[in-house]
């Protein structure tokens, strides 16, 4: 049984997870691997809408995706988008990614290869990884400038979509976590985190929704 103070508090990292951008055309537009077929589903959402004229998809396999995905997150990614209608042309597909600095670095190597000239990045990733995608990129791809996307949806219809309301706040305790940990590690940038937030993780963490945290002394991206 879940409290109304976790369920108020999980909403509180729901929300600020989030980056409040306004998506505009960018140079490329990078769907962040993961279980959520709705990263891609948003990405080809967007390609349609005119705001960017190329998508990189990038991610191999990990131990919640090699059963649904197993020709890989970015593969799967990229048959999705070619379903709705994106030309395979406008695809690259990064296969070799397992984790979120990955992701950026060998999608920012991949688009140096194809000789694609990028000032502007629209990143698009789970919803509660929007600030996380968002300070990595900022870490590892300086220089251009970082537009943050997601489905909309609310924290409700998330967890209806996985089935598992104590995994998905699992999820944005760990989320939480990494922002707090890895700025040391050099992997993002250092964000303010407001006492409200770190107060809410502290109570989730102590009641329990722990599944996805991390030793500090192993941390990596």
């Amino acid at each position: 049984m879940i409290s109304t103070q976790s369920w108020s508090d999980a909403r509180l990292l729901w929300d600020w997870q989030q980056m409040g951008h306004v998506p505009r055309r960018c140079s490329v537009a990078v769907g962040l691997g993961s279980h959520d077929l709705g990263v891609a589903d948003t990405t080809a959402d967007l390609y349609h809408r005119g705001f960017a004229p190329l998508i990189v998809f990038t991610g191999a396999t990990s131990r919640t995706t090699q059963s649904s995905m197993p020709r890989g997150e970015a593969v799967h990614y990229y048959e999705r988008a070619v379903e709705l209608g994106v030309p395979s042309s406008a695809i690259l597909v990064e296969p070799k990614a397992r984790n979120t600095g990955e992701n950026i670095r060998f999608s920012r190597e991949a688009l140096r290869t194809a000789k694609i000239d990028v000032a502007s990045i629209l990143l698009v990733s789970k919803p509660y990884e929007e600030r996380r995608a968002y300070a990595t990129a900022r870490r590892l791809w300086p220089g251009v400038e970082i537009v943050s996307a997601s489905t909309p949806m609310s924290l409700s219809d998330y967890i209806a979509s996985i089935g598992d309301p104590h995994l998905v706040i699992d999820m944005l305790v760990g989320s939480l976590q990494r922002l707090q940990l890895y700025p040391e590690q050099g992997f993002m940038i250092k964000l303010p985190i407001p006492a409200a937030v770190t107060a809410a993780y502290n109570r989730l963490r102590d009641a329990g929704f722990t599944s996805r945290l991390i030793p500090a002394a192993t941390c990596r991206d």
